[in-house]
């Protein structure tokens, strides 16, 4: 049986930068920290071995987002371009911050697609599995034995 025991220095916490740390990455997992979980973004299995990761990026062309992938991951990052407005901004609710979003890939996932509309990016990922990893089929040969009524002895080629 366990025993927990309370001692004096048990609340004591040495490094308070530590604690701040935790909670912000706490915070920061629950996402009460703005900046951290943007863009915000959904991943959707199409079938066995398709998937999509969609983006919501507003605002951002082409040429601000780039995707870089590399074995078992893959980074997207976007870095808006100024936006000049016909006249005074008075509030900005519309998100556009320098971003970077790592996604941790299965293994044999790689983007097939890559597509940018009405402020979404899409892309299409697809698991291919090499031949030399799949499983395969052994087949067992016999050892000559003759067939029932027939007097005959069947052959099995290698």
């Amino acid at each position: 049986m366990r025993m927990n025991t309370m001692t004096p220095m048990s609340g004591y916490r040495p490094m308070p930068s530590v604690d701040s740390a935790l909670s912000l990455m706490d915070r920061a997992m629950s996402g009460s920290v703005p900046g951290l979980n943007w863009p915000p973004y959904n991943v959707v299995q199409a079938d066995g071995d398709h998937y999509r990761i969609v983006l919501a990026v507003p605002g951002f062309r082409d040429g601000d987002l780039e995707i870089v992938s590399e074995p078992n991951r893959l980074t997207v990052s976007g870095r808006p371009q100024e936006v000049q407005e016909d006249g005074e901004v008075v509030y900005r609710g519309i998100a556009q911050q320098p971003f970077r979003r790592t996604f941790e890939l299965a293994d044999h996932v790689r983007v097939q697609n890559a597509r940018l509309e009405n402020g979404l990016l899409t892309l299409e990922l697809v698991r291919e599995i090499p031949e030399a990893l799949k499983p395969k089929r052994i087949e067992i040969t016999g050892s000559g034995q003759s067939a029932i009524g027939s007097g005959e002895t069947e052959q099995k080629t290698h």
